[in-house]
């Protein structure tokens, strides 16, 4: 925990409350992700230690009807705001 209450940024987290990587508590804050020097408010799901997000396909669903993942590799930085 940070001196402000705030708890560790994991490695990886999702949006998804399915996802094993989700984590609401980390989620109640307000999170900022960096992708090779732009920061994106559409990231779903991002590993910091593989360089992957992960954006939803803008019409693009799976067959339980969710929106399908497209992964971008890259360079990740995630803080909170």
């Amino acid at each position: 925990m940070t001196d402000n209450s705030k708890p560790d940024i994991p490695n990886m987290l999702s949006i998804n409350p399915r996802s094993p990587h989700y984590n609401e508590e980390v989620l109640k804050h307000d999170i900022g992700v960096r992708f090779n020097d732009k920061e994106r408010n559409d990231v779903e799901e991002y590993c910091i230690s593989e360089g992957w997000i992960k954006v939803a396909h803008p019409k693009a669903r799976d067959r339980r009807g969710q929106p399908l993942l497209i992964k971008s590799k890259g360079t990740v930085e995630v803080f909170y705001r």
